[in-house]
């Protein structure tokens, strides 16, 4: 027995296969032209600072929000892991392995006050 096809599902493919398209086109458009294309000046210095945005915009609320209210004690590990973290990149200034620094230093000072004195 046939059932007839249903309708969310053609809707379900007509978008799949649109953001495809748009997806396909927008990402092969640099690859189109046979000229070297360049971004302004001023695009490629706010994109200095994307990775930076990103970052922060990930992180602050997990640092800043616990059960969807700001953090409001001061025990609270997450606050001096953070802390930690922006020290160690500040001191290393951005340079060498500072991501990864930043990362281990952060971790460093947050597991111990998180598992050991239960923050």
């Amino acid at each position: 027995m046939n059932t007839p096809v249903d309708v969310t599902d053609l809707w379900t493919l007509g978008v799949i296969v649109g953001l495809t398209v748009v997806t396909v086109l927008s990402r092969a458009f640099f690859f189109i032209s046979n000229r070297p294309w360049t971004l302004p000046e001023w695009a490629q210095r706010g994109l200095q600072y994307a990775p930076i945005a990103a970052l922060a915009a990930v992180i602050a609320p997990e640092v800043l929000v616990a059960n969807g209210a700001f953090v409001t004690t001061w025990q609270d590990a997450r606050i001096f892991g953070a802390a930690a973290g922006v020290a160690f990149f500040v001191w290393r200034k951005g340079r060498g392995q500072a991501v990864l620094g930043t990362i281990v230093a952060g971790m460093a000072v947050y597991l111990p006050l998180h598992i050991g004195l239960g923050w």
